[in-house]
């Protein structure tokens, strides 16, 4: 049966290393006037560059619906410094931020800290799910009505509403609670590349919003039924997960069709998949994927951000958009209602019995 969900769609708008902000912002604002979900600004300690976050928290003022992603990488870093950063980001966009939860692998990136020797793969995303969780549970330590700013009494928050997360893991312990009011959103929304196999159960577990690559609708459903089945068996709702197609595209030349497979083009960084072709073959492919129920959406990553991004949004977004297969408007103002996905409910609130 065709699928009738809404289709969603994101673009990443980093590439080679900038220093300019108009340049990030520009390019925000062109994702914004097509109405894409969010953006994405990839980030590493193996590369120099800006870092991502920061780079998004000057980008949020200078738009106004568009979602925000910046790359996090939870290795080498403090959880409860992390999630402070991210609720600071969905504050100053007014609940428009994310984060692309990552881990930092090579021995390389470790001795730029020289806390730790680098660690398996298995062990840093099982980490980084720690700090997914406890940067949930942090953002929860202050209940929605924490702050009364009674002026007559002095008094600034109702302590009864703040709560210790406590939270003790394998590699780090975080008593709180946090020092940032709770997040707009409640919880910034989650994103994991689940393209490899130690991101799965992480994935599954803690995100809101999953990245997958694959060559082949099929491959790509399959992946999407596997992931719901591990977050129902984790308690979670399998319906609030969105699961979208991490692809990197080239619409250099509108003329050349697609190459058969999706797996063709020069090999990526990132592994996975890569497009090359044209804007309509590519809204084509979109409308073919999305409609087989294969996924949520797709995430696109342009080779070229400054050209490719623009055929993007005025090509094949606008096709997408002619079609009504994407919206034209966004129907509400954060990036959970932009995703379909609610604002969730406080723990230690729903815990006092006050939810």
């Amino acid at each position: 049966m065709p699928s009738t969900a809404p289709l969603h769609l994101a673009a990443e708008i980093g590439g080679p290393p900038r220093y300019d902000p108009e340049h990030y912002i520009g390019l925000a604002r062109l994702a914004e006037r097509g109405a894409l979900d969010f953006v994405t600004l990839g980030d590493s300690f193996a590369r120099p560059g800006l870092d991502a976050l920061a780079v998004l928290s000057r980008v949020a003022p200078a738009t106004d619906r568009i979602g925000l992603v910046p790359t996090v990488t939870t290795t080498h870093t403090e959880p409860f410094h992390v999630s402070s950063a991210v609720a600071t980001l969905d504050w100053v966009s007014r609940g428009r931020a994310g984060w692309n939860v990552d881990v930092s692998t090579t021995e390389a990136e470790a001795r730029l800290f020289g806390r730790r020797p680098a660690a398996p793969a298995d062990d840093l995303w099982r980490e980084a799910g720690e700090a997914a969780d406890v940067s949930a549970r942090l953002w929860d330590s202050w209940e929605d009505d924490a702050e009364i700013r009674d002026v007559a009494t002095g008094r600034f928050i109702d302590r009864d509403k703040l709560h210790y997360v406590d939270f003790e893991g394998a590699t780090f312990t975080v008593r709180g609670p946090a020092i940032v009011p709770r997040p707009p959103q409640g919880h910034p929304v989650t994103v994991v590349d689940a393209t490899g196999g130690p991101a799965l159960e992480t994935a599954a577990r803690h995100a809101d919003v999953v990245l997958v690559r694959a060559a082949a609708p099929e491959r790509v459903a399959a992946i999407r039924t596997d992931l719901r089945r591990r977050a129902a068996a984790y308690g979670r709702d399998p319906d609030t997960l969105r699961v979208l197609v991490a692809l990197t595209v080239d619409l250099g030349d509108a003329e050349t069709a697609p190459e058969p497979g999706l797996e063709s083009g020069p090999p990526l960084a990132a592994g996975g998949s890569y497009y090359r072709g044209g804007p309509v073959d590519l809204a084509e492919l979109i409308t073919q994927w999305h409609r087989g129920g294969a996924a949520d959406g797709f995430h696109l990553t342009p080779i070229t951000p400054g050209r490719d991004l623009e055929r993007i949004v005025n090509g094949t977004v606008a096709l997408l958009q002619h079609r009504s297969l994407f919206r034209t408007f966004y129907p509400g103002g954060t990036l959970r209602e932009h995703l379909g996905l609610a604002r969730p409910a406080n723990r230690y609130a729903l815990e006092g019995g006050r939810a």
